[in-house]
């Protein structure tokens, strides 16, 4: 019989609403034939906040489980016998935080810590480019990156402490040649600054436990070329750069998530394929293959999928395993000249993007530049797809279409609990009531004077989980020591060299702006705690090069700052964007304070992932326009904003 090779980890990324119920998914994802654990943390937790706090309002549980203290972490792997298990945890600025709940979680299971195998992502520099759940400025944030690391070389040797992820870079539109340069300049800065906290003899073993989290889109053969491109170039800089002479520890070892940018809403059965062909991309080459996959769901753009639409992402990818004969084979692509020689023009890309990187100090000194050509990229690939010189099918041809009887009906997608965050803020009271105080001030002590010293974070982590602080207190006690910090926006106020069918509205709103009497004022916000600002960025950009005079501050901000910006601004449009899911009480919110402060007859237009139900509710709470992701023609946007401004104007006349 043919010998077939290890397939990959099966993943799902999963969690909303609680703990409880997402440990219910786990429990049900495994027994359905996963054979690793993704966790999804909701916003709060992943930047910092307890579930109570002003800024989490909305946002618990709403894109993945909130966890704020031992309890929620205890009841998220209940009946889950972590020293059997390999968990991604998905957490990047808490990250020395979340590996200290589970570590704290496996001791009270009495597992055996060294044996614990998983992943923390834990690339902060990625957050401050396309994701923004950042919490420190970089250099802080690098040096917990690498305390985490150095304490898993003693602790847990089979742990991935650094997750390298470019997949949010090409969510934020990198090209490949800048997701092979942006990520490999990350991991160049974590190894250059670990190398000062592990010993000389240790060190290429930590190279070895690098790993990356890459993106696979939709150009199935410049996906594959990019991933050759990755090993080979990652195991010339761990030998050139860093000298490490084993094979083992140059291996690129790497997990995926398939493209979520080029999922439709619009006709959202074309992601079945989609998602198909872009796990092609990391399964094909045995020299260049994942070690882990996950899928999104099909319905990814419409909601949040339900545990059925999961079923059928990790069906897809057993019957690959399983059914087929891939396993069976050598590397398929090894030779083939038209593979070869897009995987050196691929290198020859990322080498002259790197080195303009390492001339600029390297991946921290160089958050504004790479930040910026991701915005610059981004714009291109929309425009692109504007004037249908990239065809979207579904999108913007072939638009004709039998409705899907796939999202009809009640419970096409699945809604979140209503009752979750208050569900989760009682447990959270209850937590704090019933902890010992005075133990938990003298960990949070300890962990502010470990912070403040430059000793490693994790063991004043780990007490601190150990004795009951809640995730927001941690959050605290980095704040505190670190202090803030508000990433670039990559959006320049010089409008870019892009004209192509603005003409007409750059004269509207030119005309506009002389009835108004002074330019068209624009102010572009992100409530909440998304950090994923892509669309924010792309119609700030866009309104900017058609003549509106914009102000964007960037992410995370609260409706009151937003509506004191808009006052001070003298806005005549504002404009939201949220993707969390937290559209209808962070609206109904910015309405009510709009209102309060003399701005009722200030159109304001949300953009988002927002079901055609929630779009209605808002449109009969006040809001002027929605646009959802099947609106990506971007002129049309701009005109209508125009519209809504003159109409305005006129009444108010």
């Amino acid at each position: 019989m043919t010998r077939k090779d290890t397939p990959w980890l099966f993943r799902t990324y999963a969690g909303h609403s609680t703990a409880a119920a997402s440990n219910a998914l786990y429990r049900s994802n495994l027994a359905k034939g996963q054979t690793g654990l993704s966790v999804a943390f909701d916003l709060p937790t992943q930047t910092g906040y307890d579930s109570d706090h002003e800024l989490s309002r909305g946002e618990v549980g709403k894109v993945g489980v909130p966890v704020s203290h031992l309890g929620d972490m205890r009841a998220l792997f209940k009946d889950i016998p972590l020293e059997q298990m390999n968990t991604s945890m998905t957490i990047n600025a808490t990250a020395p935080w979340l590996l200290a709940l589970y570590i704290a979680v496996a001791e009270e299971q009495g597992a055996d810590v060294s044996a614990l195998q998983g992943t923390v992502q834990n690339d902060i520099i990625k957050e401050y480019l396309s994701r923004g759940t950042y919490i420190a400025p970089p250099a802080p944030s690098l040096r917990m990156i690498t305390d985490v690391a150095a304490y898993t070389q003693k602790h847990l040797p089979k742990w991935n402490p650094m997750n390298v992820c470019s997949y949010h870079l090409q969510e934020a539109g990198a090209t490949p040649e800048q997701e092979l340069a942006f990520a490999l300049a990350t991991a160049c800065a974590v190894l250059d600054d670990l190398k000062g906290k592990v010993s000389a003899a240790d060190f290429p073993n930590m190279v070895g436990r690098i790993s990356f989290f890459v993106n696979a889109g939709i150009r199935f053969v410049t996906e594959l070329c990019k991933m050759r491109a990755f090993v080979e170039l990652w195991d010339e800089l761990c030998e050139t750069r860093y000298g490490i002479t084993e094979a083992k520890y140059r291996r690129f070892r790497y997990g995926v998530q398939v493209n979520s940018l080029g999922l439709t809403e619009q006709q959202p059965e074309n992601n079945v394929y989609r998602i198909l062909i872009e796990m092609l991309a990391v399964t094909l080459s045995k020299n260049a293959r994942a070690r882990a996959v996950q899928l999104p769901a099909w319905n990814e753009a419409l909601g949040l999928p339900r545990p059925w639409d999961q079923q059928w992402s990790l069906r897809m990818q057993q019957i690959l395993a399983y059914e087929t004969d891939l396993l069976e084979y050598d590397d398929l692509f090894d030779g083939n000249p038209a593979i070869d020689r897009k995987v050196s023009a691929l290198k020859d890309g990322a080498r002259a993007e790197l080195a303009q990187i390492d001339a600029m100090g390297g991946a921290v000194a160089a958050i504004d530049y790479m930040k910026g050509r991701l915005v610059e990229a981004n714009a291109e690939r929309i425009g692109r797809i504007e004037t249908k010189d990239t065809t979207v099918v579904g999108v913007n041809r072939w638009i004709e279409t039998t409705p899907s009887p796939l999202t009809s009906g009640d419970g096409a997608i699945m809604v979140s609990d209503p009752e979750a965050e208050a569900d989760q803020i009682a447990r959270l009271t209850a937590w704090r009531a019933n902890r010992d105080e005075a133990k938990v001030q003298t960990a949070l002590h300890a962990l502010r004077e470990a912070a403040a010293s430059g000793a490693n974070i994790m063991p004043a982590s780990i007490a601190a989980a150990k004795a009951g602080a809640t995730t927001g207190e941690w959050g605290l006690m980095v704040r505190s020591a670190f202090g803030e910090y508000r990433a670039p926006t990559g959006v320049s106020r010089n409008p870019s060299n892009r004209t192509e069918g603005l003409e007409p509205i750059r004269e509207a709103v030119q005309a506009l702006s002389a009835k108004l009497g002074r330019p068209l004022k624009f102010l572009v916000g992100k409530p909440g705690l998304d950090g994923h600002s892509n669309g924010a960025e792309q119609i700030a950009a866009r309104a900017r090069d058609c003549g509106m005079d914009i102000h964007y501050e960037g992410i995370r901000l609260t409706p009151a700052e937003i509506v004191s910006a808009a006052v001070a601004e003298q806005a005549h449009v504002v404009g939201l964007s949220i993707l969390s899911g937290s559209h209808l009480p962070l609206i109904r919110d910015t309405l009510a304070k709009m209102r309060e402060a003399g701005l009722a007859d200030t159109p304001l237009i949300v953009g988002g992932i927002i079901p055609e139900d929630d779009a209605r509710a808002l449109r009969a709470m006040g809001v002027a326009a929605v646009y959802t992701p099947k609106d990506f023609e971007l002129n049309r946007i701009m005109m209508d904003i125009v519209g809504l401004v003159e109409g305005t104007t006129l009444a108010a006349e």
